[in-house]
């Protein structure tokens, strides 16, 4: 593994690891936290939102980060309906 790939990985584990805890966070929290360079930071966040751990929402130049593993998200009632039929 060559060094920017450690990085994007340790990246990774440490905003994985802060985020479920804390539940969300900015872009900007997480690079100013951790250290992080611009390009770091969002290959960390893509890699995360790929595996689906975390949702984004764009806020201007920032995005809102949110764990979204383990979470469960409410089904539509109409889905609900159909599946008990």
């Amino acid at each position: 593994m060559n060094p920017l790939q450690e990085n994007i990985q340790t990246a990774v584990t440490r905003m994985g690891e802060f985020l479920a805890k804390n539940g969300k966070a900015t872009s900007w929290q997480l690079k100013v936290t951790f250290r992080l360079s611009a390009s770091v930071l969002y290959l960390a966040l893509g890699v995360l939102y790929q595996q689906g751990k975390i949702s984004l929402e764009a806020d201007g130049i920032n995005y809102h980060v949110t764990w979204t593993e383990g979470v469960q998200t409410p089904q539509p009632e109409a889905a609900s309906a159909q599946s008990a039929n």
